[in-house]
């Protein structure tokens, strides 16, 4: 169960992460659609787990690929951004959330 100091922080860290995804790091997403679905925080503070939605999926694993090998460069520019609330910036992990390729795979089970 996430306290609340959690789920604010969390919501600020998704709140910003997909500010800079859509804005600052158009090199890495190759101009494709990268939405943060979620972020958690750690009881400590110390780690972010974010999850990301990736759309069109073709490109999937590529763009996923990059996002991870730009983490460091993520991180800074998080820091940068909420740096005066926050004393520690969490280390951050991504993840794909693939809720949405679910939902539609049920749909289309259900057309059929």
């Amino acid at each position: 169960m996430d306290s609340t100091r959690q789920k604010k922080i969390g919501r600020l860290i998704q709140k910003e992460m997909s500010e800079i995804f859509q804005k600052e790091v158009r090199d890495i997403t190759m101009g494709t659609m990268v939405s943060v679905t979620t972020a958690r925080v750690s009881p400590d503070m110390g780690m972010a787990k974010v999850y990301l939605s990736i759309f069109p999926s073709d490109k999937k694993d590529e763009i996923f690929s990059n996002i991870k090998q730009q983490t460091s460069k993520l991180r800074f520019l998080l820091g940068q951004r909420v740096g005066k609330q926050l004393r520690v910036i969490p280390e951050l992990s991504f993840f794909i959330d693939d809720s949405l390729d679910y939902i539609e795979r049920i749909d289309d089970l259900l057309k059929e």
